[in-house]
């Protein structure tokens, strides 16, 4: 329930953050985004008086930290610049495959051949919506999006192998802090150079990137993946990109394809085979 409840935080993330394009630039929502982020997370860390981690755990809090709190909230606010968030929901729905990828070999797990099969052919079904909305060939935002998908997934790995270790709010809530001076640098030059045009929707978007995405979602997702395995939480995202579906349409009021829901669908049906499959 724990990780269910992250992939539904995660899911309003793509729409968030096309409202807060409405307002600030990619460069700027993203530093301005963590930097509140990583000023909540100092405020739960000094009043629960937490300890500084272990010098040998600072290592995988820095692959967090580029994976979840830079790499992928800048690689996909550049790409949903040019994508909507429907396509971009669709492409994403590789991440649990990537995740699965990466658990394997930092774990050395070895998921089932039914598990691996299930994951492959939600993979396909993706990587064929992609290149048939694309007209066959992958564009710029799309090459953002796959990017997004790798480090996303390291720092995915990497931050439930910590949440084993230490409870899960302190995985991304040090993350963040270990993040906070080149955000705040960031956000003091972005915010100059970039326009910034305040609105309700844009402000709204910013809160929930900051608050309900970064924070509150890694926080219930690493203890998800914690409790239940990296491999099987990783294919609970499945469904996130049919949710995302949903917040485009009813928040955005995007127009979907025939192609998304479908595509969407297909991948959901793989959730039952991956989460009955034995490691």
């Amino acid at each position: 329930m724990l990780a269910v409840l992250g992939v539904v935080s995660f899911s309003l993330t793509f729409p968030s953050t096309v409202w807060g394009l409405e307002s600030f630039g990619p460069w700027s929502l993203v530093a301005v985004r963590s930097t509140l982020a990583a000023l909540i997370a100092g405020v739960f860390l000094l009043v629960g008086r937490v300890p500084l981690p272990d010098r040998r755990h600072w290592a995988g809090l820095a692959v967090v930290a580029g994976g979840v709190v830079v790499g992928f909230p800048l690689l996909t606010t550049l790409a949903l610049r040019t994508s909507t968030t429907s396509h971009a929901a669709v492409v994403v729905g590789l991440l649990p495959l990537t995740t699965a990828v990466f658990a394997a070999l930092r774990t050395g797990r070895r998921p089932s051949r039914t598990f691996w099969c299930a994951a492959v052919a939600g993979a396909v079904v993706v990587i064929v919506f992609t290149l048939q909305q694309s007209g066959g060939a992958l564009s710029q935002g799309d090459l953002y999006l796959f990017g997004a998908l790798l480090v996303c997934a390291a720092g995915y790995t990497e931050g439930g192998r910590l949440a084993r270790l230490m409870p899960g709010w302190q995985v991304i809530g040090w993350a963040l802090i270990l993040c906070l001076p080149l955000m705040v640098a960031g956000s003091a030059v972005a915010l100059t150079v970039e326009p910034v045009r305040l609105s309700v929707h844009g402000i709204v978007g910013l809160v929930w990137v900051a608050v309900g995405s970064t924070f509150f979602g890694l926080y219930v997702w690493y203890r998800g993946m914690a409790s239940i395995g990296i491999p099987k939480a990783s294919q609970l995202q499945l469904a996130q990109p049919l949710l995302t579906l949903l917040w485009s349409v009813s928040l955005l009021g995007e127009e979907l394809p025939l192609a998304a829901p479908l595509a969407a669908g297909a991948v959901l049906v793989c959730i039952a085979v991956t989460q009955r499959a034995k490691s």
